[in-house]
């Protein structure tokens, strides 16, 4: 999680900041030896690969923080969070691989930090590399399952994790469902939130929230990284040296990093990666076998995919993209104002016996300056609707029924005339069974007003009223695909 910004900050450096600021900020980080002795490393293939850790580290924090944000218990001297992250040779890129910390691994022989105690090769979850051997013994563990030779290693903890989201104005995270963890204290209704640094810490942390564990973690933990990346580009940091300045030491204040990392290796990104933003990162996780390994003493572990993990970490060696690029975001061509009254219609619209097909997400045309795309629980495609024209105005149950199509919903294609004729504010009618489709219809018709009506079934209602105007983009989360089920930052980033 802590790796998580110690990464946007990293790529952030690449924004045009001065030289003399990026010089000082090289000279507060403390440094560890990540590399003695290392023998028989593997090639280092193209561009740049860092290890981004994330330490507990929760006996700096203050005991008015550990209550309010759920960190009880001992500090462990052990890593929360790994990251694998490629720098394209070129710049443009930064791809970012999560290691999940249940990962089965199978550590070098090598003499513990602790103890003394030397050790053969034994199988361990990846995590505890750290705790037997520290950044060393991590860094020999991540080349020997990966094949990927590591340029730099960095370790971020609690403390600069929440101070630098501080210190940028918090983060904006968006979901369309409720993330309630008890164990983190994390709960965000569904919507936009901008979260700051102790909350931004709960939401990096919850691994209770479903049963996804440690992998859905992951995952929200790329979007953070994303996010990050987003309000950073959009709100001047790149481009005042001072706002960048206080946000890099409060999270290179708790940053240790190895000997050769520093202002120079700061100044060559800065050279090679202006321009950068939130489609230039790309994220994955290492890919799993769906049957994990229990080993005596430890517990449950994850594998890794022998094939699919080979390929991907062949593709950073070679330094080749992950991801595919994103589908255009849709919008609404009936926008606009609503046609202006007309006679009373007193006939219903009548139905055609072939209504077109919906237009998928795909396909959807999204012009430059149209309206990002809103997220919902369910896709467009999954809704059907019914629409009425509740209005005296010619038609505009057709002008609805259009745009909603245009958007992906499954309209009847056939627009009705309503019963009630004066209804201003548009109202969406639905079975309390289908509330999570009423509520992702509702998002894509500003200022409607949900009405539950018992038994109608899984077509919704659509009463067009005369205040509608257009209907806004939505879209799902969006899902892993590809090679390397791989997504932009763009597409993780709220809209």
């Amino acid at each position: 999680m802590r790796a998580a910004t110690t990464l946007s900050v990293l790529v952030l450096a690449a924004g045009g900041i001065g030289h003399a600021v990026v010089t000082s900020l090289g000279t507060g980080i403390d440094r560890v030896d990540a590399f003695k002795d290392m023998k028989n490393r593997p090639d280092p293939g193209h561009g740049l690969n860092l290890l981004l850790v994330g330490t507990d580290g929760r006996d700096r924090i203050t005991e008015a923080e550990r209550q309010k944000y759920r960190l009880g218990g001992a500090p462990c001297h052990c890593t929360d969070t790994m990251m694998l992250v490629h720098l394209s040779e070129d710049g443009k890129r930064a791809s970012v691989v999560s290691l999940p910390r249940d990962s089965y691994a199978e550590i070098p022989a090598h003499t513990d930090t602790t103890t003394g105690k030397k050790h053969k090769t034994h199988p361990v979850k990846i995590n505890a590399a750290y705790a037997e051997g520290g950044p060393n013994l991590t860094v020999r563990t991540v080349e020997h399952m990966t094949g990927v030779k590591i340029s730099h290693y960095l370790e971020v903890d609690f403390t600069s994790f929440m101070k630098t989201v501080d210190t940028v104005g918090g983060v904006e995270i968006c979901t369309p469902r409720a993330l309630k963890d008890s164990y983190t204290g994390l709960d965000l209704t569904p919507g936009t939130h901008r979260l700051d640094g102790g909350q931004a810490l709960q939401y990096v942390r919850s691994r209770h929230i479903d049963g996804n564990a440690d992998l859905g973690r992951m995952q929200r933990q790329q979007r953070f990284v994303a996010a990050l990346i987003s309000r950073a580009t959009s709100s001047g940091v790149l481009l005042n040296p001072v706002r960048f300045r206080d946000v890099t030491r409060a999270l290179l204040g708790s940053v240790r990093a190895d000997a050769d990392f520093g202002a120079r290796q700061l100044l060559s990104l800065n050279k090679a990666m202006r321009g950068f933003s939130p489609s230039s990162s790309e994220f994955t996780s290492v890919p799993l076998l769906a049957k994990g390994v229990s080993l005596p003493g430890i517990g449950s572990t994850v594998k890794w995919d022998p094939e699919k993990s080979e390929k991907l970490f062949r593709a950073l060696r070679e330094d080749r993209p992950l991801a595919l690029p994103g589908p255009p975001v849709p919008r609404d061509p009936a926008a606009g104002p609503a046609p202006g009254p007309s006679r009373p219609q007193p006939s219903p619209v009548r139905p055609s016996s072939a209504p077109p097909s919906p237009v998928p997400a795909s396909k959807r045309p999204g012009p430059a300056g149209s309206p990002r795309a809103a997220l919902v629980d369910v896709k467009p495609e999954g809704i059907r609707v019914q629409v009425y024209n509740a209005t005296r105005t010619d038609g505009l149950g057709k002008q609805v029924d259009h745009a909603l199509r245009a958007a992906g919903f499954r309209t009847t294609g056939a627009p009705l005339t309503a019963d009630v004729r004066d209804v201003r504010r548009t109202q969406v009618l639905y079975d309390p069974r289908w509330d999570r489709s009423a509520r992702s219809l509702a998002t894509a018709l500003p200022g409607s007003e949900l009405r539950a009506v018992k038994g109608q079934g899984g077509t919704l209602k659509v009463l067009a009223g005369s205040e509608y105007r257009a209907v806004a983009p939505v879209r799902v989360e969006a899902t892993p695909a590809g090679r390397f089920e791989a997504l932009t930052g763009d597409q993780v980033a709220c809209p």
